[in-house]
């Protein structure tokens, strides 16, 4: 047992150093590209593991930051995580030895709050912040409370942390969202698996991320089935085994890798990107007139000419899957600056996802944010290089397309939000050709 730690409410964030890449634009991006393993999956996975006290050990991890940070907070409860070879993690939560996930954690990843179904369900009591304090506002977590709620946990809120109990044992129960949350079934899919008796929740989520979280709980040995598009059913059990997963691939980062060839006039492949599971973002490619072809795990993405008004305006909408993915309308915003008309982009998900378009404006994007959902994009533009500062991972990774499709010099400020969910991204792009300078200081 490891000693007590110290507890405590206030959290100074650390300064970050400025990471910073220049990136010269006008390299048309050719070759073949390996997909990294999904950084939403594997989040939840790390989380999973301390459902049992055995050994669960997860290959195609990626090598993120946030991944990294996973670990440490496992770590910080007592669990034992190894990294014994690269995109391969072991856990072994035999010993929890303390239920506190501090604000440090939540501060620097959201994700952390997954931790609060599988932690109430093994241990019982938990401690845990509201992801970034008071200060998230826009995405809170009070589905996740009302989940638990539902399955008999006793929940207060103060001083920033959410103070959980489950007297004796979670109780399977119905437990039904206003709507549909990725996270949320998550958590609530996590507490099920440990509960005495059955649960169903609705709507749930259909993320491929989910499914792939399933699919470990089913090797766990928990009953755990989605029994209908939107409904999944757990039966509780008493304990859970240890597994062995391979991670899904980020259908994220495949249409990030695809935009890059599109608005470069380029041609790549994308390799273990199943097209199954972006095939709404990979209907709007087609609709603008890129090439998309291939099947299977194999995508080759044919860009057109920079310039030849090749592209067509088309109007997107975000929505849960299997609609086109909240994570892709950043990426897919770069691509319409470079269509021919006026799109519209609808951002049904998180109502500040679109204040990224200022700063691709600074590259020369005519892009007008009508309301805190909707933004009209006219092109064809003709961008040219900027420096501009990342503010959030995809808007930071859109940032880098617009510079790459840009005619001259970007310096991209802030590039330590990118590196929490794109493994190697920089290494990536330069082995397409990208024209990247990873230390403009020099």
């Amino acid at each position: 047992m490891a000693p007590t730690r110290p507890f405590h409410w206030e959290y100074d964030a650390p300064l970050i150093p400025d990471e910073t890449i220049r990136i010269e634009g006008g390299h048309p991006l050719r070759g073949e590209v390996s997909i990294s393993g999904s950084k939403n999956a594997a989040l939840k996975l790390l989380a999973a593991a301390t459902l049992t006290g055995e050994r669960c050990r997860f290959t195609n991890v990626p090598e993120i930051a946030d991944v990294s940070l996973m670990a440490e907070v496992l770590r910080d409860l007592g669990v034992v995580v190894d990294h014994p070879e690269p995109n391969t993690y072991e856990v072994s939560a035999g010993d929890i030895d303390w239920s506190f996930v501090p604000l440090e954690a939540a501060a620097k990843m959201r994700a952390s709050f997954i931790l609060l179904g599988p932690l109430l369900a093994r241990v019982g009591k938990v401690i845990i912040s509201n992801p970034g304090g008071d200060r998230i506002g826009r995405r809170p977590v009070d589905l996740h409370v009302e989940a638990m709620q539902a399955l008999g946990a006793r929940i207060d809120y103060r001083n920033g942390y959410y103070f959980a109990e489950a007297p004796g044992r979670l109780r399977g129960g119905e437990v039904v969202f206003p709507h549909v949350t990725v996270m949320g079934t998550e958590n609530a899919m996590l507490a099920a698996t440990l509960a005495d008796g059955h649960t169903t929740i609705r709507p749930a989520a259909q993320e491929p991320e989910i499914d792939d979280l399933i699919g470990l709980l089913q090797e766990m040995g928990a009953e755990v089935e989605r029994t209908a598009p939107d409904v999944i059913e757990v039966e509780g059990r008493r304990r859970l085994r240890g597994a062995t997963h391979h991670t899904v691939a980020d259908r994220i980062e495949a249409g990030t890798f695809a935009v890059a060839a599109a608005v470069t006039g380029g041609e790549v492949t994308l390799q273990g990107a199943p097209r199954e599971h972006i095939g709404a973002f990979l209907d709007v490619l087609e609709q603008v007139g890129v090439e998309v072809s291939g099947e299977g795990e194999r995508i080759k993405v044919k860009g057109a000419q920079p310039g030849s008004g090749a592209y067509r305006a088309t109007d997107i909408e975000t929505a849960a899957y299997p609609g086109l993915a909240t994570d892709l309308q950043p990426p897919t915003g770069v691509l319409l600056t470079q269509a021919q008309g006026r799109s519209t982009v609808h951002e049904t998900i998180y109502e500040d996802r679109l204040e990224w378009l200022t700063d691709l404006g600074r590259m020369g994007a005519q892009a007008e944010i009508v309301d805190a959902h909707r933004a009209v994009i006219t092109g064809p533009a003709r961008l040219q290089g900027a420096e501009v500062e990342v503010g959030d991972l995809r808007a930071g990774a859109s940032l880098i397309l617009g510079a790459l499709a840009a005619e001259g010099q970007s310096i991209i400020h802030g590039m330590h939000h990118v590196r929490r969910g794109y493994e190697t991204l920089e290494d990536k792009l330069l082995d397409l050709g990208a024209g990247i300078d990873q230390d403009p200081q020099s």
